[in-house]
């Protein structure tokens, strides 16, 4: 997709025409609000909007998609934030530290850097679209099942040495994600496989139930063993803009893993929150003082929220490039804008610009329109936090049980929300990382296939590992994730024993 500055500049035009600007404004809002509760993601969101968008012009109906996916994307956090319960999976990293910045009273800087991080990643993979989108697109073609395969082992081995000091227990965690992603049929046999019976489990759990239940519902649980204890000094919400030292702390981590957040998002399948979790995980290890992530270390923030948004908008490139969605949301909206009677893939480029580069326009005024907005918000958001922990932890279950329902409309995920909420309850009590089950939970299906499809081409692990270049760098980059807590952890010690030898 060679440059052209005359459909960039008209492209330009069309989003700025007062109808387009309306659909980037309404789908940001309703995008917001949606990511900001439990369960129903933007997907969900999309889906409904789907017959509203029959009578649209084609261009237009696909902005107001987009505006969705990536306003949900900014909305996901603030209930991370305020309440530790994520929208969707892509959220999940904002709970780390988020959280954390609310219980010390900075609620208000939290989400305030939130919202810039996300406007800084969203540019930033807005841009990449533009010059980059058919060699990425050439890229993705060239991952096959080894690749995502030995992608997502490494995913899941940089989280689990986020848990320096409780490598066992992140195993541990990520083991039992494993085995959830397991229940339900097998694809390939066809064989029902822990379901008990019960054919509501057919199709497996939905990771969305696996997050509600473990944040939202643990969350609410082990609330309420402190909830009649004296609360101490009323904490405020704190300023609501950032000051100059925490954006010196934050410019380079949300520069940095933009980039990193749109090349995850380019590769289909991977989506927000693996782009999420190895920005956190990445940052950490960067960081001179990674004892503080997980205790409100605000670069802990910035780095996922630039990340999740820049893979929103880098999921768009395989799906109008190749006809191949990116994320679950992206496959929602493909089949929109086949049933409006667009054809994506290599031609639509070529046959469509104006369409393509208005698009893209659009994600430019939207994440605009988004961070003004968010900020605006920061105000009203904030007050959540002075509702009575009476009133406000069974609103949250109330909104943890609807949004379980409207995934799959059964009673069964009820069952299992009460049990994964029980399970975030002795998470929390024993201390267990939660980041490394959650993910396992959302990449373990497909990890399962890719593998078994690796290792029939290959016949042997060491023959996926040695697949390609790509694969060889991945198992290398596995191998120094966890080798790399581990080296600094020995470092360490070395250094305080010498340390106290000398004392003595």
């Amino acid at each position: 997709m060679g440059l052209d500055t005359e459909f960039i500049v008209e492209g330009f035009k069309v989003a700025m025409q007062p109808h387009n600007l309306f659909w980037i404004a309404l789908g940001g809002f309703l995008g917001t609000v949606v990511g900001m509760l439990p369960g129903l993601g933007p997907a969900t969101a999309i889906a409904l909007l789907i017959p509203i968008t029959f009578g649209m012009d084609p261009t237009s109906a696909l902005i107001l998609m987009a505006s969705i996916y990536y306003g949900a994307m900014y909305g996901g956090s603030r209930s991370s934030i305020l309440l530790n319960t994520p929208g969707d999976g892509s959220a999940i990293a904002a709970t780390f530290d988020g959280y954390p910045m609310a219980q010390k009273g900075q609620a208000g800087q939290a989400l305030a850097i939130s919202a810039i991080a996300s406007l800084i990643g969203g540019l930033i993979a807005v841009v990449g679209f533009i010059l980059l989108a058919k060699p990425l697109a050439s890229f993705a073609i060239r991952f096959g099942p080894a690749e995502y395969f030995l992608l997502m082992i490494f995913t899941l081995s940089a989280i689990v040495a986020l848990a320096q000091g409780a490598m066992v227990k992140g195993f541990i965690a990520m083991a039992v994600g494993l085995l959830i992603s397991t229940v339900g049929i097998d694809l390939q046999t066809g064989v029902y496989r822990f379901t008990g019976g019960n054919p509501n489990l057919a199709e497996g759990i939905d990771f969305l139930v696996v997050i509600i239940g473990i944040y939202a519902v643990g969350e609410v649980l082990y609330n309420y063993l402190t909830i009649d204890r004296p609360l101490g000094e009323k904490k405020s919400v704190g300023k609501k803009w950032i000051t100059k030292e925490q954006w010196n702390r934050t410019k380079w981590p949300m520069l940095r893993n933009g980039p990193i957040g749109f090349f995850v998002g380019v590769l289909p399948g991977a989506g927000g929150a693996i782009a999420s979790m190895l920005s956190y995980s990445f940052e950490k290890q960067l960081s001179k003082k990674p004892e503080e992530f997980g205790e409100g270390a605000i670069e802990g923030l910035a780095a996922p929220e630039s990340s999740n948004n820049a893979a929103s908008v880098g999921a768009f490139i395989p799906m109008l490039s190749l006809g191949i969605p990116g994320s679950g949301t992206t496959a929602v909206i493909l089949g929109a804008i086949v049933m409006l009677g667009l054809k994506p893939g290599p031609l639509l480029f070529e046959n469509h610009p104006d369409m393509v580069w208005t698009f893209i326009n659009s994600m430019f005024i939207g994440n605009i329109f988004l961070v003004i907005l968010n900020i605006a918000l920061v105000g009203m958001l904030v007050k959540v936090l002075d509702t009575p922990p009476k009133v406000l932890y069974p609103l949250i279950l109330l909104l943890a049980f609807i949004g379980t329902f409207t995934l799959n409309y059964n009673m069964t995920d009820f069952f299992l929300l009460i049990i994964f909420g029980l399970l975030g309850l002795v998470m929390k009590l024993l201390r267990f990382p939660v980041a490394p089950l959650i993910l396992a939970v959302i990449v373990g299906s497909e990890m399962e296939q890719n593998f078994r499809m690796s290792i029939v081409k290959n016949d042997s692990f060491l023959g996926i590992i040695t697949e390609s270049p790509i694969t060889i760098t991945l198992a290398i980059m596995t191998v120094l994730s966890l080798g790399y807590p581990l080296l600094t952890n020995w470092l360490r010690n070395r250094k305080l024993e010498k340390n106290i030898d000398r004392q003595q």
